[in-house]
């Protein structure tokens, strides 16, 4: 299972890499795009990111499905930037999102759920005598990343569910069901965690 689909074995370097590798250079990557600014340092990260990804051996198929997930959320990120903040810094925080999203993606394509989530576990390990719970916060993580195929899903229903209505330019027949069916799938879970124990 990946963030925005199924993992991919393969033999490119990427999959070769180790899991903490991937994930330092995911964080690498975070705190380039947020400390360099301007919206040409921006497509130029996710050029990047579109490299990578064609590298991972992923297609253009994993590349599509990401872009339409995130389509609407791009939308929004980016009139409301540009309404606030002028079109260069919309171009900017859009290109910036769709770079670490896809970057994301090449993480969890080319590597196993189950390697992530014990490279977390593991390099959490240390702060154990500070309170922290690494099992705890690997639980979390990995919640986290079953969220959101979870939630490009429902958005897919929702979206899907509006066209079928004659409603598809009508932006509340999207997002008022996709919130309700969203916090719904939260507290079904939350309620799932409280049943076992490990709600707390």
């Amino acid at each position: 299972m990946s963030l925005l689909g199924l993992h991919q074995p393969g033999t490119t370097w990427l999959h070769r890499l180790p899991a903490s590798a991937k994930l330092l250079g995911l964080f690498v990557a975070g705190v380039v795009v947020v400390v360099l600014r301007g919206p040409l340092t921006a497509l130029v990260a996710l050029a990047a990111a579109v490299a990578v990804l064609a590298w991972s051996g992923a297609g253009l198929r994993v590349l599509l499905r990401t872009l339409r997930g995130l389509l609407l959320v791009v939308v929004l990120v980016g009139a409301y930037s540009a309404w606030a903040q002028g079109w260069e810094r919309a171009v900017e925080l859009v290109a910036d999102l769709l770079a670490l999203v896809l970057l994301a993606t090449v993480l969890t394509v080319t590597t196993p759920i189950d390697e992530v989530l014990d490279t977390v576990t593991r390099g959490l390990g240390p702060l154990r005598r500070c309170g922290v719970d690494p099992e705890r916060v690997g639980l979390a993580f990995a919640l986290m990343i079953r969220a959101v195929p979870t939630t490009l899903d429902l958005a897919r229903q929702t979206r899907e569910a509006a066209v079928a209505r004659g409603l598809q330019r009508d932006p509340r027949a999207r997002l008022v069901p996709l919130v309700v069916r969203s916090v719904a799938h939260a507290r079904a879970t939350g309620d799932a965690l409280d049943a076992r124990g490990i709600g707390d």
